[in-house]
C-alpha cells in the first residue's frame, strides 16, 4: 500500500453469511470496528451500518468481499452513493495482490477465502494456512509458489452444536465455551467437550495432513473468525490469531492497484 493511500481513511466491509465484519483504517492504525446482521442488510435495512459510519471520518475509499450474492447488491448501490474520492475495489479472483491463484475454477473461491490468503501471505512466509472459524470452518493453503491452491471446508462450531439441539429431543442449545475439562459432568458439558476439544483435534490432525501434502516440517498457520481464540488458543499448530485477518486482506487492495 502507498502512502498517500494509507494516510486516506479507508473503508473494508467484509460480508458473511451471518454478520457483517466493518472496519475503519487511517495512517497507520486501525480506528476501528464494527459488525451488523447481514440479514439486515440482505432486506436493505442499513440504518445500523450507517450510524456506524457516522462516528468515524468519511472514507476516501473502500473495499468489499462478500460472500452473500443479495447483500453484495445493496452494498454496491451503498457505496456508490457513497461517492468517496478514491472510489471503492470489490475483491474477487481477477484482482488478488500479492499471490496467484492456482485453481480449476477460481471464480467459485469465496471472495473471504481470497481475503485470508492475502493477508496471510502478506504476514508470513509462504507456505502458509488460513483457519477461518466462521459459520464454517475453513483452511486455504497458500503453496511455496505463493499461489492459492484449495483448502478444506468443515462445518462451523454453531453449526454441529445448533444441529445437535435441533435434531435431538433432548440436547439442550449451549453456549460454546471450553469446560476446563475431557470429561463432561453434564449433557451441556459434553456437547462443549465434544465441540471445543473435538475442533482441536481436527484442526491439528488436518495440519499434520497439509504438511505431508506441501511437503514442509514447519507450516505457519494463521487463525481468525469468531471462535480462533476459543479454538485455537490452546494448539501449538496455530502460530498467529489475527480476528480481524479478512480486512486485512482487503485492506491490500487499495486504489490504483490492478
Amino acid at each position: 500500500m502507498n502512502t498517500e493511500t494509507r494516510n486516506r481513511t479507508g473503508l473494508l466491509i467484509d460480508v458473511g453469511n451471518t454478520h457483517t465484519h466493518i472496519g475503519w483504517f487511517a495512517g497507520e492504525q486501525w480506528l476501528g470496528f464494527a459488525d451488523v446482521h447481514t440479514k439486515t442488510i440482505q432486506q436493505g435495512e442499513l440504518t445500523e451500518l450507517q450510524e456506524h459510519c457516522n462516528s468515524y471520518p468519511k472514507p476516501e475509499w473502500a473495499a468489499l468481499c462478500s460472500v452473500v450474492p443479495e447483500a453484495s447488491k445493496v452494498m454496491e448501490t451503498w457505496l456508490s452513493r457513497c461517492k468517496m474520492p478514491q472510489g471503492y475495489r470489490i475483491l474477487n479472483s481477477r484482482n488478488v495482490v500479492g499471490i496467484g491463484i492456482d485453481y480449476p475454477a477460481p471464480e467459485t473461491i469465496g471472495a473471504d477465502r481470497i481475503a485470508n490468503s492475502m493477508a496471510a501471505a502478506h504476514l508470513h512466509e509462504a507456505p502458509v494456512v488460513v483457519v477461518d472459524f466462521g459459520t464454517a470452518v475453513t483452511f486455504d493453503v497458500v503453496d511455496q509458489k505463493r499461489n492459492y491452491v484449495g483448502g478444506i471446508i468443515t462445518p462451523g462450531l454453531s453449526v454441529m452444536t445448533e444441529y445437535l439441539h435441533e435434531k435431538t429431543a433432548l440436547l439442550p442449545r449451549i453456549e460454546l465455551r471450553d469446560p476446563g475439562k475431557i470429561i463432561g459432568k453434564s449433557t451441556t458439558e459434553a456437547i462443549q467437550v465434544g465441540a471445543v476439544h473435538g475442533y482441536r483435534g481436527m484442526i491439528d490432525a488436518l495440519i499434520v495432513h497439509l504438511k505431508t501434502a506441501l511437503d514442509v516440517q514447519t507450516l505457519p498457520v494463521v487463525a481468525t473468525g469468531g471462535y480462533a481464540r476459543l479454538i485455537a488458543g490452546d494448539l501449538d499448530s496455530i502460530n498467529d490469531i489475527r480476528p480481524n485477518l479478512t480486512l486485512e486482506g482487503l485492506l491490500l487492495l487499495t486504489p490504483g492497484d490492478a
